[in-house]
């Protein structure tokens, strides 16, 4: 239990006491403490057990006959199961008397009035009819489903426990000259922790020394390994492959990623969504009302001219039957059993608001770099200008770029032959459009058409229209004032992404791409992927202000990005998604994190969604469809005309079977399944080039090849109005020859 409290006001050894009073236990933990999750499934079943046993001999006498020596011994049975469940009636009685009342209430004052009106009969009759065998069915049989509903509850939460069962116990740590084997809880900042071959990484850390291949599947779902070498960060949980590893701890066993993912599923299971906070609200109007219908029940009997034995069995089976177990079930364990199926999927919900939310989201949008494309830039074209070599293009760039931290800068000292070993003599940063330096007594330039301009030099300028139109980043690099020709950089898209983008537009969520980048740029994204609704050149504002029209409209908008920058759109955002690449204060901003960092496991956190509270619903319904329906059972309403009549220990069954049909139907979410699209490997593409006459100019490339990307198949298309050539690489199953011309044709344009 959470509680937030002023501490001048009150303590939480006094919140505690309060509800050790209403017959729970309670107890303060510590920050550093782990929260216990144990379920009391254990102590339940035993209770039930010994319960069951000591009413068989009861029901037995019960049917014997109705002497006094008969009605003496059945109390004397039922006296050590009172006594066994004597914490139905404290919780419950605890609760009437806080004027609070709960289901443990109306079990509570069923069991009693059975108990009363055989005491009753036993002292003023000396016999007859006693319903001491009612009120030990109906606590044994209470005591069972608790038992059942306990069991479910530890179920939902086995993939806290398995994610806390991946994190090891102790750790090899080196302090001075020793070695020695410790707790991995005690392992320090600074303290150097050697991880042998195959071990579990106890800590998050950096490695100090040595070379492995570590599987991070744990953390990323891909069973891959990732080299580690000097320098490289390594993470709790993960596997080490054959190499020796030596680390410096960077965060405690506590403060690892792995432990944060833990406490933050452990945290959205505890926490309650707004469709919960109802069904309590309804719960505590309708315990109250079932006591006085109850009362009424026996009243109304009595006025009749029945006997007083059969009045108070009624109100039993009315106070028993009417019992909201299912109804204060139905939302709890299917978001407990929501939030530990997306655990397993690698989707962290925050909370189970944050579950809840994510099915009502009608738009979405979505940044563009490090979200739909990867975020780390490649070179894709190097065009050297005539008498040039790429080898020499390129290394000249990669001189200009050495020592820049520009992601340009690192995309192209990623491609050049070799790394430089020389160094601009003097450089000068033009931001928005490149660099001047000088490298070895030569000035020289690499940057964008503005750039060039500014220093008179020529340059393609429909070449560079054509690469920006494909979406790449061209620059020019210039020596001595010559041109010694053009480099395009690109962002690639994640390979998930087009796939991502067609199942949120089949789920009816209407799409919207917001970037800093160029207009060129974002159209070209935006085109490939199908994206219809974009706006390019976006500040940080500018995002969180879209999302702020769009709500003020009443649209549930959600939005999913990976930087800083997007942090305002996320805190903005009815729901917001942050991949698990993304920086730090993404993760705090957004209210669902993808740990395995895949744009796809949006549509699975929107559809896990949609299936949660479509189980809600369902358990919802049942449990006011049996409340309804079994009241008037159990009060006789239907005994003058059919005989219907509802012994208590029947409601206890029935009522029972109602918590037990609820949880099953939450527990089916753990057969959710997540579809992960199979994509084509580059293999197995096909690339053609055709002829195109009747472009003449950018917005025409952008025409033919919107057009070709709508065909089913077409990966992707590039089109270039100065050599009259469309190229379209092609997936499985790929679109006919015929189709495509035919397309191209109706666009406005002749294929030779």
């Amino acid at each position: 239990m959470v509680v937030c409290y002023r501490p001048g006001q009150v303590s939480a050894d006094a919140i505690a006491a309060t509800v050790c009073k209403l017959g729970y236990g309670a107890k303060a933990i510590r920050e550093d403490e782990e929260t216990p999750r144990e379920h009391g499934a254990g102590g339940l079943k035993k209770r039930w057990a010994w319960s069951a046993a000591l009413l068989l001999p009861l029901m037995v006498l019960h049917h014997v006959g109705e002497s006094a020596l008969m009605t003496i011994l059945q109390l004397l049975v039922l006296l050590p199961i009172l006594y066994i469940n004597r914490v139905i009636f404290w919780r419950g009685l605890g609760a009437l008397l806080k004027k609070a009342p709960n289901m443990d209430t109306l079990v509570a004052l069923g069991a009693c009035a059975a108990v009363a009106d055989g005491l009753g009969n036993m002292i003023l009759q000396h016999c007859g009819v006693c319903y001491f065998e009612s009120a030990g069915m109906i606590l044994t049989l209470i005591t069972f489903g608790k038992w059942l509903e306990a069991r479910a509850t530890g179920k939902t939460s086995a993939a806290v426990e398995q994610l806390s069962a991946l994190l090891p116990s102790t750790a090899t740590v080196q302090r001075g000259e020793t070695t020695e084997r410790i707790p991995a809880d005690a392992v320090e900042r600074g303290d150097i922790v050697i991880i042998a071959p195959g071990e579990a990484v106890p800590v998050d850390g950096l490695v100090l020394n040595g070379a492995s291949a570590v599987v991070e599947s744990a953390l990323t779902g891909e069973s891959m390994p990732v080299s580690k070498k000097e320098g490289d960060a390594v993470y709790a949980a993960t596997t080490n492959g054959n190499g020796l590893l030596r680390v410096t701890c960077t965060k405690t066993r506590n403060e690892s990623a792995m432990a944060d993912i833990i406490r933050l599923v452990g945290d959205a299971a505890a926490t309650k969504a707004p469709i919960s906070r109802m069904a309590d609200k309804v719960s505590g109007i309708f315990v109250p009302i079932v006591m006085v219908l109850a009362l009424l029940t026996i009243l109304a009997w009595l006025l009749a001219g029945s006997g007083a034995a059969f009045a108070i069995s009624c109100g039993i089976a009315v106070l028993v039957i009417s019992c909201p177990c299912a109804l204060g079930l139905a939302t709890p364990v299917a978001i407990m059993a929501g939030v530990g199926k997306g655990a397993k999927a690698g989707i962290l919900y925050r909370n189970g608001e944050a579950l809840e939310q994510a099915h009502s989201i009608s738009h979405l949008v979505l940044d563009k770099t490090g979200t739909l494309t990867l975020g780390a830039p490649k070179v894709c074209d190097v065009i050297p200008t005539r008498g040039v070599s790429r080898e020499e293009l390129l290394q000249v760039a990669a001189a200009l770029e050495n020592g820049s931290t520009h992601p340009l800068a690192a995309a192209i000292l990623a491609a050049a032959p070799q790394t430089p070993t020389i160094a601009p003599e003097e450089c000068s940063y033009l931001p928005g459009r490149g660099l001047v330096a000088r490298l070895v007594g030569k000035i020289c330039l690499c940057g964008n058409a503005r750039l060039m301009q500014g220093h008179n030099v020529e340059h393609d300028i429909p070449l560079l229209n054509r690469l920006a139109a494909e979406g790449k980043t061209p620059l020019c690099v210039v020596r001595d004032g010559q041109l010694l020709g053009t480099i395009a950089v690109s962002d690639p898209l994640r390979p998930d992404a087009a796939s991502a983008v067609q199942r949120l537009q089949q789920m009816g969520i209407h799409l919207m791409m917001l970037t800093g980048d160029n207009a060129h740029t974002a159209a070209a994204v935006a085109t490939r992927l199908g994206i219809n609704d974009y706006r390019a050149e976006c500040l940080p504002a500018d995002k969180e202000q879209t999302l702020a029209k769009l709500q003020a409209t009443g649209t549930r908008a959600g939005m999913v990005g990976d930087g800083i920058n997007d942090a305002p759109a996320l805190m903005r955002a009815d729901v917001g998604f942050s991949l698990g690449s993304g920086t730090d204060i993404a993760h705090e901003s957004a209210d669902i994190i993808l740990a395995h960092n895949r744009l796809e496991d949006v549509a699975h956190a929107v559809g896990l969604s949609r299936a949660v509270m479509r189980n809600i619903r369902q358990n919802l319904f049942w449990a006011f469809a049996y409340n309804i329906l079994a009241i008037p059972l159990a009060a006789g309403v239907f005994y003058p005309l059919c005989g219907w009549l509802l012994h208590p220990g029947v409601a206890a069954a029935a009522m029972g079977m109602s918590s037990l049909c609820v949880v099953s139907n939450a527990l089916r979410l753990q057969r959710y399944s997540f579809s992960h699209p199979q994509h084509t490997p580059n293999t197995m593409n096909q690339t053609i080039t055709l002829t195109v006459n009747g472009m003449m100019c950018p917005h025409c490339e952008q025409h033919v090849t919107k057009a070709l990307l709508a065909l089913e198949g077409v990966l992707s298309c590039t089109a270039s109005h100065l050599d009259n050539s469309v190229t379209l690489t092609l997936g499985a199953p790929a679109p006919d020859l015929s189709s495509i011309k035919s397309t191209i044709t109706e666009a406005g344009y002749e294929v030779v």
